[in-house]
């Protein structure tokens, strides 16, 4: 990583908790606002991104420690 650039994995924790705080957000659900792709997917797709980044790191970690 270079520097001044920020983790990955804290991208999207960050972005995983402002879904989370708009999902709840008064305003948001005033609107009775129902798209085709939702919050949730968008949660989904991060979780995953999370987890193969996640698991790229101990892959990268593990054949370094060989």
């Amino acid at each position: 990583m270079s520097e001044g650039e920020v983790n990955l994995l804290d991208l999207v924790s960050v972005t995983q908790y402002l879904l989370s705080q708009i999902a709840k957000h008064p305003d948001l659900l005033k609107l009775e606002y129902y798209p085709d792709l939702t919050i949730g997917d968008a949660e989904t797709a991060l979780s995953y991104l999370k987890d193969e980044v996640e698991n790229e790191q101990q892959l990268s970690a593990a054949s370094k420690a060989d």
